[in-house]
């Protein structure tokens, strides 16, 4: 009895995030051309361009940028996220493990997945990502 409550409260907690999102987003459209992005320094040569929400502050969609031969240390991210490589190459270490990832490739990273990305080749990589809530970086000790 006490597995099927767990169940029913986890089911409404998604349904309930799912419908904040919505709500936000909710005639609402959004047209963004490559030319018009706004990018801002992160550090350490990585840029975002965020195109809706707020970073900062909850659920958001941006770019980001990583500059040719950067490799990121061990770190995780609070926020879920959904990740597509726009262009670029990466390898990315998550759990042990090696994916060598090129444009279209997707990712997504929950429960605050520790992982390394480096970037490959002579571009730099270019990633969509939808975070679910503030986006942050914390680096693994």
């Amino acid at each position: 009895m006490k597995k099927k409550y767990t169940l029913i409260a986890v089911i409404a907690a998604a349904l309930f995030s799912a419908a904040f999102v919505y709500a936000a987003e909710a005639g609402k459209s959004v047209v963004v051309a490559k030319a018009d992005l706004k990018w801002k320094a992160m550090g350490n040569g990585i840029e975002a361009a965020p195109v809706s929400g707020d970073m900062d502050k909850g659920p958001s969609r941006f770019f980001l940028k990583y500059p040719v031969g950067l490799v990121t240390p061990m770190h995780h991210h609070t926020a879920n996220h959904y990740v597509t490589l726009v262009s670029g190459s990466i390898t990315l270490t998550v759990s042990g493990k090696d994916y060598r990832l090129g444009p279209g490739s997707y990712f997504m990273l929950a429960d605050r997945a520790g992982h390394i990305a480096k970037v490959e080749g002579n571009e730099p990589a270019v990633f969509f990502i939808q975070a679910e809530a503030p986006w942050d970086v914390v680096m693994a000790k």
